[in-house]
């Protein structure tokens, strides 16, 4: 089974302070990136979960949200009355200081007086969002339970994407293959076509040729651009990446080194090419390359 690094999951844990709702995204990454956005995660369950987390996943960039949807009463913040006091007594002081804030009617006072407290109670510190630990011993079975599902659904998001995966890219080895044997249809024309070539040139300029000493020299020269063995390198770096993805269960990184290797013998037979057809052919490859590439950035 090969998986995607991509892959999303999402569980909800009933608890007495709420609902707690547990997110978990993944994109692809060369190593394991684990950020947990939450408060509410005790400092001392982090570690073990990160452990769970890398285990269960293995390599991405992964993003845990922990958000609780408080029950009842737990909705209520309370108000800081020493804070909003404090406030009031600085704000009305200022007040009396500055020109043109003298207030000559009581209705106008008061009216004043209530939009400076409404004003007051929209302070960030005055309303106290504090909460007692909603996650503690007592209830992180239950948590770390709601942690294995949210991964459980993560992982089959990742199982699905996977398979997407290996169908694209195991089809596009498949017209790399596909290729390679039209470029080796175009071989007995390419050294016909160079032999032509030459005659032509000697021809042009009048020279003699002996027979014997120009296909000595023909070998030596057509031996610069035999792509033979580019053609079996190609062929059995095709080969070992079909029975990586089909046999290992991460093979993301080998398949990387792979396709490095492919790159190589496609790029050596364009250079020694020295043929419009089997040029052609060269640059689709690169084409299905490139793809192959891109997609296996996000295999595990």
């Amino acid at each position: 089974m090969v998986y995607s690094m991509t892959g999303y999951g999402k569980a909800e844990v009933a608890l007495a302070a709420g609902k707690l709702s547990i997110e978990i995204r993944s994109l692809n990454g060369k190593g394991t990136d684990i950020s947990i956005k939450s408060p509410l995660i005790p400092k001392e369950k982090e570690l073990p979960l990160r452990q769970k987390i890398a285990e269960a996943l293995v390599r991405g960039t992964i993003d845990v949200f922990v958000n609780l949807e408080a029950a009842g009463s737990d909705n209520v913040k309370a108000i800081n009355a020493a804070a909003v006091k404090e406030y009031y007594s600085q704000i009305k002081a200022l007040r009396g200081e500055l020109p043109g804030f003298a207030v000559g009617s009581t209705d106008v006072s008061d009216r004043m007086n209530n939009e400076l407290l409404a004003a007051i109670l929209r302070f960030p510190d005055v309303l106290d969002s504090h909460k007692a630990d909603v996650i503690d011993e007592s209830n992180w079975p239950e948590v770390e339970a709601g942690f294995d599902r949210a991964l459980d659904a993560l992982k089959e998001y990742r199982a699905k994407e996977g398979e997407a995966l290996v169908k694209d890219v195991t089809g596009r080895i498949h017209n790399i293959l596909a290729l390679e044997d039209e470029v080796e249809s175009h071989e007995a024309e390419r050294i016909s076509t160079i032999k032509e070539k030459i005659l032509a040139a000697a021809e042009d300029l009048h020279l003699r040729l002996d027979a014997e000493r120009f296909e000595q020299e023909m070998i030596f020269y057509l031996e610069k651009y035999d792509i033979n063995e580019e053609k079996v390198r190609l062929r059995q770096h095709c080969k070992y990446f079909l029975d990586t993805i089909s046999n290992e269960p991460c093979p993301g990184k080998k398949l990387g080194f792979i396709i490095q290797e492919m790159g190589r013998e496609i790029n050596t037979t364009g250079s020694k090419a020295n043929h419009a057809l089997i040029q052609k052919a060269v640059v689709r490859m690169k084409d299905e390359l490139e793809k192959i590439r891109e997609q296996s950035l996000n295999i595990l």
